[in-house]
């Protein structure tokens, strides 16, 4: 498959207002290893940034968390406040250097965190802010009031949600509009196909992290590699890719790379048209819809 800009027939409102091309780009993987410090090589990362805006991204999603600030800084300092890219962060995970997500979901600390992110990205109010991860040892509704005073507050644009059940959204929904859910989700792993239901039905998009996690796993590589060699020059990520697309309407798909090769082939996917055969052969990896 040749490299082509992403497809700009093919947007998702976010919030009912924020147009983006469903393709987009997640920037975890512009930092060090094991998402901690900086990248080996900084200007391949923010090589990467730019080329993703130039092939026509225009939805590219990071967290506080990825680095931390790394990932906020790189893409505020190459991005700037262009208007024509929706940038999404995420607050709510504290880091170390072992590499630990640590849930932290503590208002006050949200409340700093949006400062930081701010700042980092170079803006006076953030796209859309996501809680990242509900803390067991905090109240959700409290985290999600800090959310809520943000965007009263005008330094968030949109709230969203990662990582969180159907009741979780549902309540959340009770104190403030939520644009987003941002749970993993690939084409071998579908437990939370629920979400994604609630979310086609209140129009609310879907962010699924992790959208390669399962494509090297033996019941999913096969079935991949099969689908793919029926396509000139696609790959099983691709593929991948290209399911997710199809399967959900509301489903915006942010592989992340540090290469901007990968970058290419993964925007290519999305110019992959999959026969209803070759869908439902992806579908019967995990048949739970």
């Amino acid at each position: 498959m040749t490299t082509e800009r992403v497809d700009p027939a093919d947007t998702f409102d976010i919030g009912g207002d924020l147009t983006v091309n469903r393709l987009g780009f997640g920037g975890m993987r512009v930092t060090g290893e094991d998402v901690v410090g900086r990248p080996a090589d900084e200007r391949a990362a923010r090589a990467v940034i730019r080329r993703a805006v130039d092939l026509g991204v225009d939805f590219v999603d990071t967290a506080d968390s990825y680095g931390p600030g790394v990932s906020e800084r790189l893409i505020g300092e190459e991005l700037g406040a262009d208007d024509d890219v929706v940038v999404a962060s995420k607050a709510g995970l504290l880091r170390n250097r072992e590499g630990d997500w640590i849930p932290h979901g503590d208002p006050d600390f949200l409340r700093n965190q949006v400062l930081c992110s701010l700042d980092r990205l170079g803006t006076d109010s953030v796209d859309l802010y996501q809680y990242h991860r509900p803390d067991p040892d905090v109240d959700f509704e409290a985290s999600v009031h800090a959310f809520a005073e943000m965007r009263d507050a005008s330094q968030i644009d949109h709230v969203g949600l990662s990582n969180v059940t159907v009741d979780q959204l549902e309540t959340a929904r009770e104190i403030v509009e939520i644009a987003t859910v941002q749970n993993r989700y690939d084409v071998g792993n579908r437990d939370e196909e629920d979400v994604l239901r609630a979310c086609e039905g209140y129009g609310i998009g879907f962010i699924p992290w992790g959208p390669m996690y399962a494509v090297e796993e033996d019941d999913v590589d096969d079935v991949l590699e099969t689908v793919a060699g029926g396509y000139d020059d696609a790959t099983p990520r691709q593929v991948a890719l290209a399911w997710l697309l199809q399967h959900s309407e509301v489903m915006l798909p942010i592989p992340g790379t540090s290469s901007v090769d990968h970058l290419k082939s993964n925007v290519a996917a999305a110019h992959l048209d999959l026969t209803d055969g070759d869908v439902r052969k992806l579908d019967g990896i995990d048949p739970r819809k």
